[in-house]
């Protein structure tokens, strides 16, 4: 069956109005063809862009040696082997327990290394991730009977200097920054500035104390006690592991654990440290081994980018978790 291109109109309708409606209809026709066309571009579009993700993950995970793969020239020749520990010290920083105890355990398990050598360039960081990589270096060490050696860049304080102590003599510049040993706890309080806004906190728990050191809340002294017991017990632990593995050589002042720090010099002086050093000249004139090899494993360009958009991916999963978990106030 033919259809007229322009029908005629119907009784009671004028030819005029019958081709207004037509094209209305013909633009409403074609302006969902376009949206569903758009949609199918963006869809693909965006399955094509997981796909090159997916692919670019696969890439990274096969080109990621294993704990006991260093894919480092000379690894099979006698070498003086590197482990580095630098920046802040925490889960989820490149200085974690993770890491480092496999770069460690890499360095101590490969035969032709003659010596480990930990370069140390850090403010510190998590007592728990210091002590756990502490533990490992001294259990390896043994293990191995192989010399564990610090050199320490820029600084070595708190955390790190905790993981240098691990080691069996520290080298240092004789201006780096040695020491810290303490502990700390962050913290602000708002409500003076909240009362000077007339903004009312309102805080409801189940638990008497699990507002602890809320920054929007009042002091509370008893809840500093508690807090303050954590920390000084943290501190003892500290000095307890310092004392253990300096021994003699230490040479105990008041001020030696109030969390100061120190020049080299003067750490060597205190017996925090052993001697002035640097890499060069402890693989010369200790190992005797100046051959280097760097067991430090670095993630390359597409892990990092995973990494990044895991996080991402990870905060908004957890923001949308925690708003469906929060408890609202009734109105």
């Amino acid at each position: 069956m033919n259809i007229p291109s322009n029908p005629p109109p119907l009784p009671g309708q004028h030819k005029s109005d019958s081709s207004w409606e037509r094209s209305v209809l013909e633009q409403l026709a074609f302006a969902s063809l376009r949206e569903q066309r758009t949609a199918r571009r963006w869809k693909i579009g965006f399955r094509l862009a997981w796909l090159a993700y997916a692919l670019l993950l696969v890439w990274a995970l096969m080109q990621r040696p294993s704990a006991t793969e260093v894919k480092t020239p000379g690894v099979l020749e006698p070498h003086t082997a590197v482990v580095e520990v630098q920046g802040m010290i925490a889960d989820g920083f490149d200085a974690n327990a993770k890491d480092i105890v496999k770069n460690a355990k890499a360095a101590f398990e490969s035969s032709n290394a003659q010596a480990v050598v930990l370069l140390v360039n850090s403010p510190g960081g998590s007592p728990v991730q210091s002590g756990i990589i502490a533990d490992e270096l001294v259990r390896l060490k043994k293990l191995h009977n192989k010399p564990l050696y610090a050199v320490v860049g820029d600084t070595c304080a708190s955390g790190a200097y905790y993981i240098a102590v691990a080691a069996d003599k520290i080298f240092v510049d004789k201006a780096s920054l040695v020491g810290s040993i303490g502990v700390r706890m962050d913290g602000f309080g708002f409500t003076g500035t909240m009362e000077k806004l007339g903004v009312e906190r309102r805080l409801l728990t189940a638990g008497e104390n699990k507002g602890l050191l809320d920054p929007f809340s009042p002091a509370d002294p008893e809840q500093q006690a508690h807090v303050q017991t954590m920390l000084n017990q943290i501190h003892q632990q500290f000095i307890d592991v310092v004392r253990k593995n300096r021994g003699e050589r230490l040479k105990e002042t008041p001020e030696m654990f109030s969390g100061l720090i120190w020049t080299g010099q003067q750490a060597v002086d205190m017996g925090l440290a052993d001697q002035l050093g640097s890499l060069g000249s402890v693989t010369r004139d200790v190992i005797k081994q100046e051959k280097i090899v760097d067991y430090t494993r670095r993630d390359n360009f597409a892990e990092r980018l995973f990494k990044q958009f895991g996080t991402s991916v990870g905060a908004g999963v957890a923001d949308r978790l925690q708003s469906q978990w929060t408890v609202q106030t009734p109105r």
